[in-house]
């Protein structure tokens, strides 16, 4: 049986415009540099996150946040 995935959160950075959205949905979770473009906790998401992150992705005004497993 395969190992149960890991949600995270991965960034496509040549789409991302430095909106700050999901640093305001996530704010356990995700930080803003001085320009504005998120730094990410190191590890998986946290499962009381995961609800959350999941708004953050969807709501990303140009899609750049992703929700991804590993």
């Amino acid at each position: 049986m395969p190992a149960p995935s890991t949600p995270t959160l991965d960034v496509d950075w040549t789409a991302c415009q430095a909106h700050g959205l999901c640093a305001e949905l996530l704010p356990d979770h995700v930080t803003l540099d001085e320009w504005g473009y998120p730094l990410f906790e190191k590890g998986p998401v946290p499962r009381a996150a995961l609800k959350r992150a999941k708004r953050a992705a969807a709501d990303c005004p140009v899609l750049a946040l992703k929700l991804g497993s590993r």
